[in-house]
């Protein structure tokens, strides 16, 4: 491999692909990084008008709506809905036996396309379940 210059500092690290100035920026990491190492490149994530949209629909969903005559917070919604996203969401023990504690995944690591289909999920268990959505 050639390098013109020394390895930069191994840490992780994240560039966003906003412009040509960043796709040069990374060319020159890759450039510069020792034998062995790993580079990831990852759709983009969802956007900051998705995230808002969600936890205003998960947030209005848990004011309006029941799920088997339980109250549930936002989060507790982001679980249901990322489950019928078929994403993992484990559930295990807790450490006294009385109850279960969920191992599921994040939402943030959704990608746009998967998020919009989280979107889609939402709106259509509103839809069948009598929620009207204000947003």
């Amino acid at each position: 491999m050639v390098r013109n210059q020394k390895d930069i500092r191994l840490t992780k690290r994240l560039l966003i692909m906003a412009n040509d100035a960043v796709r040069q920026k990374a060319v020159k990491w890759v450039l510069g990084v020792p034998e062995g190492s790993r580079v990831t490149f990852q759709p983009p994530k969802r956007t900051l008008p998705q995230n808002d949209r969600f936890w205003a629909v998960l947030t209005e969903i848990s004011e309006k709506a029941l799920y088997h005559g339980i109250k549930l917070s936002p989060a507790d919604w982001r679980l249901l809905f990322l489950d019928a996203l078929n994403r993992e969401v484990r559930m295990v023990p807790n450490l006294d036996s009385t109850g279960l504690v969920s191992l599921g995944r994040s939402s943030s690591d959704l990608d746009k396309e998967s998020f919009s289909g989280l979107l889609e999920i939402i709106y259509a268990w509103c839809a069948s379940n009598g929620v009207e959505l204000s947003q």
